[in-house]
């Protein structure tokens, strides 16, 4: 499975991209601010967050896209200073509050950055807070898969979404400190000076384009890394590339699971994990179910099994690689298989779901992935109905499960529903309200925003 843990390289610069097309839409908007009337500039700044909306929406409707978080932050950044400049002016307009004329568009000089910067310091800020709480973030994961499952873009992508948004908080915090220090002790609001010009304006473009230039260089070094690991592949290669299909079996005997303790973890080096044995590739875009039962008869030798499939979905970042996880439910008792045609022992279910609880890195990324979505999706059911409301009104109800119940219910892994109501529940704050504000609006009930989610298909993020 080595193929999924390489860096679709288009997708790799497109994060660097996004954050750069966000940030010259800042500079855009105070640059022209300055050219053009002054009362221009919220519809300059509005202009721009249509251009990052088209961005974000195109950007969502991939299913090969990088993050974009940062854009997202850039989006709600330049819309909310638009939404505060606008509010402010109509409110000195009527009378209710005096602004100076710095913040005013109707008056010269119109400081953009003056209202800019703090603007966006705090959108950044909340976004940062709340990362993987924002709808973008859920609806993420839960089409392509947690970080840990998308190899190693995702490994990226995750880490550095989460130091950019850092590095924008202190970047508008920085500049929002000077600008109104520089503004509260050293400016003169009798006519705007070169010096003036250059702490409310220069100093924010050039500090822009110094992040843009560290992002830059920062990527191109680590692009560079990766190129020598040979953990890269560009678009050609991409294209070139044979379609795989690889599988997964988990094979059950009673409350038991076929696992090998001791599997090299592919991400560290000199480090063992527990995963299932019984992984295996095809060069094909397409299998059967007949073939990919004879596959997992022929791999443990035990040809009276029932197979069963559990989920699957294609790679994010590999379009041509897809990855399929089925189980194989023996009759009988473990006992009676000592032995199967692979490396490995039983475990027994009820040690496994302490292994996990307590040690989770012990298990195998996609191993403790797949076990993560099982737990989620079979509690979620048990406490909760297809509306977010509980079955059982009390909150102290703790359900479990074992593998005889997953083997005798027909429970479906690959429908998204029930992580959505594991995220958005009852027992959600403001899950009433939002759910009387979703049924006004039309929106699904189950849908993306939640505050928490469930912590066993979270683990490992």
């Amino acid at each position: 499975m080595q193929d999924l843990n390489k860096v679709n390289v288009s997708q790799y610069f497109g994060f660097w991209k996004s954050l750069t097309i966000g940030l010259l839409v800042l500079i855009v908007t105070i640059l022209l601010s300055i050219f053009l009337p002054h009362y221009f500039s919220p519809m300059i700044a509005l202009l721009g967050a249509a251009f990052l909306y088209t961005m974000l929406y195109n950007g969502r409707l991939a299913s090969n896209t990088a993050c974009m978080v940062v854009p997202y932050t850039l989006f709600y950044g330049v819309l909310m200073y638009s939404f505060v400049s606008i509010s402010i002016n109509v409110l000195d307009i009527w009378g209710v509050i005096h602004l100076p004329k710095e913040f005013s568009f109707f008056n010269s000089p119109y400081l953009v950055s003056i209202i800019l910067n703090p603007v966006c310091f705090l959108v950044s800020l909340v976004i940062y807070l709340r990362n993987s709480k924002l709808a973008l973030c859920i609806d993420c994961k839960v089409k392509k898969g947690l970080s840990y499952e998308r190899g190693k873009l995702g490994e990226i992508l995750h880490q550095e979404s989460r130091l950019q948004l850092r590095n924008l908080v202190i970047l508008f915090g920085v500049l929002s400190v000077i600008v109104y220090i520089y503004y509260f002790f050293f400016y003169v609001n009798v006519n705007i000076n070169g010096r003036d010009r250059y702490m409310f304006v220069w100093i924010c473009v050039f500090a822009y384009l110094g992040m843009e230039i560290y992002v830059g260089a920062r990527y191109y070094n680590m692009y560079l890394d990766l190129k020598e690991n040979g953990e890269i592949i560009t678009e050609e290669e991409l294209n070139d590339m044979t379609t795989k299909t690889y599988l997964r079996f988990y094979v059950i005997c009673g409350n038991d699971i076929f696992l090998n303790l001791k599997v090299a973890d592919s991400k560290v080096a000199d480090t063992l994990v527990i995963d299932t044995p019984f992984v295996t590739k095809r060069n094909v875009n397409g299998i059967t179910a007949a073939e990919v039962d004879g596959i997992i008869r022929k791999m443990c030798g035990v040809t009276d099994g029932r197979l069963r499939f559990f989920f699957g979905r294609k790679s994010p970042d590999m379009i041509k690689h897809r990855l399929l996880r089925y189980f194989y439910f023996l009759p009988g008792r473990a006992e009676e298989y000592p032995d199967l045609n692979v490396d490995g022992e039983w475990l027994n279910f009820e040690l496994l779901k302490k292994i996990y609880n307590d040690n989770p890195t012990s298990l195998a990324r996609i191993f403790r992935s797949d076990l993560s979505r099982i737990t989620t999706i079979v509690l979620t059911q048990k406490l909760f109905d297809d509306r977010g409301f509980r079955r059982n009104k009390l909150k102290s109800y703790l359900p479990t499960y074992d593998l005889v119940e997953l083997a005798e219910k027909d429970y479906d892994f690959q429908d998204d529903k029930w992580i959505r109501v594991a995220m958005f529940n009852s027992d959600t704050k403001g899950f009433h309200i939002r759910r009387w504000f979703r049924k006004l609006t039309g929106r699904n009930m189950t849908a993306r925003n939640a505050d928490k989610g469930v912590k066993p298909w979270e683990q490992g993020q």
